[in-house]
């Protein structure tokens, strides 16, 4: 679905017109709903001196009395202005977002899910950092990449999650693997092997035919060498066989392929399984049931680049361009080394920056392997893709899935997901 309107913006003191595209894609989760009305944004011809500003976010687990809804008033203070804060679900809050971006009628600060940062910067909805002044000098690269698309950035992040692969020291003890031989994929294998002799069960992982199956796939997509650009490559298909063997011989469970990472996350906490892929979230769990953690390995050896999670601060498009100063205090306020490591802390997030990333390791060493994957990381976006990643994958996470339940090869797999992939983005 396309609805196209004309908003007019300003950048400094030229005037431009930008189009608004809504996008109809799975980030966007298809077409809005028809009974949205105007949502209740910034006052797009207002006086510039005006001290209300609005916020949207993706946490509604927190209300005003939370230490974010705190520090968030506590830096809106510091800009001199107040901020309405509002909390949405995030599929909920890309469809307002895009909806009040149509309308002209855009938050001042939006929290956003960092691959959706592509599809409101697609439709003319988001400013660049060029235009709104944040400073982006002190971001780790590859997680301020999901928020780019060419020369230009449109926002900043607030942290990163990601994957690794937990681990079970008694099932591996009983086996006689010693972890420090996990170093690539054939020595994971061979630990597979040794535990299902042992008697115990491989790994589980989420291999669903959704989203989560895509994002639990790409460490071992991207740990081959392969791209999103040419699903069908020979490392491709080496990453799909791998996981097709894992399964055909035992080692992973029939239950990956419908399992979500909550439900292999529960497979994990049995203690029958040597090893799960998960993410920043379960380390609290997995502290508490004893379990420990590595990176992904990648198909040689190294830490694989696993996609990062989080969400990404961006300010919209206003007619009012001289509301960008506060916004952006306001951001800077919130991502500043003291607040952030806090709040990445509660949200189980590994911070953006370098200096952020010690303090957080200064405070809690077992952070290391979680800082050591976030390093490796990619966002989803990233490449250049944009808009187009969604669809890519959705053929990659159905190209698995044919491959985990036998109906195709991963060769034929991969090649019909090439094939649909081109002609989505085209």
């Amino acid at each position: 679905m396309n609805i196209t309107t004309r908003i007019a913006s300003t950048t400094g003191s030229t005037r431009r017109t930008r189009t608004v595209r809504i996008v109809g894609t799975a980030i966007a989760t298809g077409a809005l709903i028809g009974g949205l009305t105007a949502c209740s944004g910034s006052t797009s011809s207002g006086d510039a001196a005006s001290a209300d500003y609005t916020f949207w976010d993706p946490y509604p687990q927190y209300d005003d009395t939370s230490d974010w809804a705190k520090t968030i008033d506590a830096c809106a203070t510091e800009a001199g202005v107040t901020v309405k804060r509002t909390a949405y679900d995030t599929s909920d809050l890309t469809n307002k977002a895009l909806l009040a971006g149509q309308q002209d009628n855009s938050p001042d600060i939006l929290l956003v899910d960092n691959p959706v940062v592509s599809t409101l910067a697609d439709a003319g909805i988001l400013t660049t950092t060029a235009d709104n002044g944040l400073d982006i000098a002190d971001i780790e690269a590859n997680i301020l990449a999901a928020g780019q698309i060419g020369d230009d950035t449109f926002g900043v992040p607030i942290g990163a999650n990601t994957l690794a692969l937990y681990y079970n020291p008694d099932v591996l003890a009983a086996a006689g693997v010693d972890i420090s031989t996990v170093t690539d994929w054939a020595s994971l294998t061979t630990a597979l092997e040794q535990v299902a002799a042992a008697g115990k069960k491989g790994i589980t992982f989420s291999g669903i035919g959704t989203e989560e199956g895509s994002f639990q796939f790409l460490p071992w997509f991207w740990g081959s060498g392969a791209e999103l650009t040419e699903l069908d490559s020979p490392e491709a298909v080496s990453a799909v066989t791998l996981w097709s063997d894992w399964v055909s011989k035992g080692y992973a469970p029939n239950s990956v392929i419908n399992n979500t990472q909550t439900t292999s996350w529960e497979e994990f906490l049995t203690g029958d399984f040597a090893f799960a892929e998960n993410g920043t979230w379960q380390k609290a769990s997995a502290a508490e049931a004893g379990y420990e953690v590595i990176p992904l390995p990648a198909s040689d050896g190294g830490s694989a680049p696993a996609p990062t999670g989080g969400e990404f601060f961006t300010v919209p498009v206003q007619s009012d361009t001289k509301r960008y100063e506060a916004s952006a205090k306001i951001i800077s306020c919130l991502t500043s080394t003291d607040n952030i490591v806090d709040t990445v802390n509660a949200l189980n997030y590994i911070a953006p920056t370098k200096a952020a990333q010690e303090a957080q390791l200064a405070a809690d060493p077992s952070l290391q392997p979680w800082i050591d994957a976030v390093s490796a990381a990619k966002g989803r976006t990233s490449d250049d893709l944009g808009t187009k990643y969604p669809r890519i994958s959705e053929q990659l996470w159905t190209a698995v899935q044919n491959a985990l339940t036998g109906s195709q090869s991963p060769e034929d797999a991969l090649k019909a997901a090439q094939e649909a992939a081109a002609k989505a983005t085209e």
